[in-house]
């Protein structure tokens, strides 16, 4: 099964994202009031208390209404704007995704909330969903994908740098060769889109999730931890790890159109609120304690991302030495242009002479050094910053993860 035969290059180069970030360490955090200052790393929380997509607050507040054609989903179908509103369910507001299909492309559109900047990578990820197993009016079976997830630009086939963490994909009445409803975690290394190839590993669970959840995940120390309703259900690690920021997405779109029926088919899926916590691992139970501190408060947005900080490395931290074992499913495990993995027979370099050149190719296990001058914006292959070479030492297994663009890799210091 080629878990993710969905995304065009569209969808991963199409948006304008700013930079990416630096380096950055995790904490282990305590929360319980809406400000969490003794362990404020920095914050994003949205409660998504908005008039319609064409409110200037949501726009001020770095979200974008997907308009742009293009994949995943349905060829010819629209991403609309209309597509996005904020109706009222329990007595709060919140984010409503609505997609539509009369079995035609033309007649097919499709919704995406998206944020504006690429600026999160480690820390805990935390949403509460609404998924439906049906639709909201017309007949049903259509092969619809209920989304939430981060992703970076796709520069290039088998990018390998690319970055993408898919917390949910629920697909009620199946896709992609399988029967529903059956609900995905992927965590992505690279892809190509033609001819298709994909490298990434995967969590499923072949179970109904109509109703509200609290979608939780901790990215930190080499692992992404997915959680649902305070359960894991996926450890991701090795070279899935993330290598560069990523922006954050909801999209509700069609894989194809070969099981609708009859006329127009409407389908919904709704956001309460979303939480992300920079560098910080929090428990299920205290992200969404913390989410419930915000709203309690009466503070409806805040963002702190780029304000706070820095935060320590936590103790007794698991640090993954190599790639994701079997426990869950690769497809396929190696990226065709991988190198065979060092030997980890010889103490690394303790100085900038004894240290190789970093190379982007290169499979490097925790502790081995090497000298590299970072890009001046997050490229690998494009100018260098100017700061001169740095010894850098990974913190874990990575491949791809340009030295001081990524939490991989630890500054050791001017060479």
């Amino acid at each position: 099964m080629s878990i993710g035969k969905r995304r065009s290059i569209g969808i991963a180069s199409a948006v304008a994202l700013a930079g990416a970030v630096g380096a950055v360490a995790i904490t282990a955090a305590t929360v319980g009031t809406a400000s969490a200052a003794a362990n404020n790393c920095g914050y994003l929380f949205d409660d998504f208390n908005y008039s319609s997509s064409a409110d200037a607050a949501l726009t001020s507040h770095g979200w974008v209404p997907r308009t742009y054609s293009g994949g995943p989903g349905v060829p010819g179908a629209t991403w609309s704007a209309s597509s996005i509103s904020f109706p009222a369910s329990g007595g709060q507001k919140v984010l409503q995704l609505t997609a539509s299909t009369d079995g035609t492309g033309g007649g097919t559109n499709q919704a995406e909330l998206y944020t504006s900047q690429k600026r999160y990578l480690e820390g805990t990820y935390a949403s509460r969903i609404r998924f439906t197993d049906a639709p909201q009016s017309g007949n049903d079976g259509d092969h619809i994908n209920e989304t939430f997830f981060t992703i970076s630009p796709l520069n290039g086939d088998l990018d390998p740098t690319y970055s993408e963490l898919d917390f949910s994909e629920y697909l009620p009445n199946g896709g992609w060769g399988e029967t529903g409803p059956i609900n995905y975690q992927t965590t992505w290394y690279t892809y190509r889109n033609e001819p298709w190839y994909a490298d990434n590993v995967h969590s499923e669970q072949r179970q109904s999730f109509d109703g509200w959840h609290d979608l939780v995940v901790t990215v930190a120390d080499g692992h992404v931890i997915y959680y649902i309703d305070g359960q894991q259900v996926g450890d991701h690690s090795g070279k899935f790890y993330p290598r560069q920021t990523m922006t954050i997405n909801w999209n509700l779109w069609f894989i194809d159109t070969a099981a609708h029926t009859g006329g127009l088919s409407t389908y919904i899926e709704q956001v309460d609120w979303v939480l992300y916590a920079k560098n910080q691992v929090l428990t299920p139970s205290q992200a969404t304690a913390q989410a419930a501190a915000y709203r309690s408060a009466g503070n409806a947005f805040t963002d702190t991302v780029d304000s706070s900080g820095p935060c320590v490395t936590p103790t007794g931290s698991a640090t993954p030495d190599g790639p994701a074992t079997p426990t869950d499913s690769a497809s396929p495990s190696k990226s065709p242009t991988a190198s065979p993995t060092p030997s980890t027979s010889t103490p690394p370099a303790t100085n900038c002479a004894q240290a190789p050149e970093w190379s982007i190719g290169a499979v490097y296990t925790a502790g081995q050094t090497v000298k590299h001058e970072k890009s001046v914006n997050g490229d690998p292959n494009g100018p260098a910053s100017g700061q001169g070479k740095h010894l850098w030492r990974a913190k874990w297994w990575t491949q791809g993860s340009e030295p001081g663009w990524t939490a991989n890799w630890e500054d050791l210091g001017h060479c």
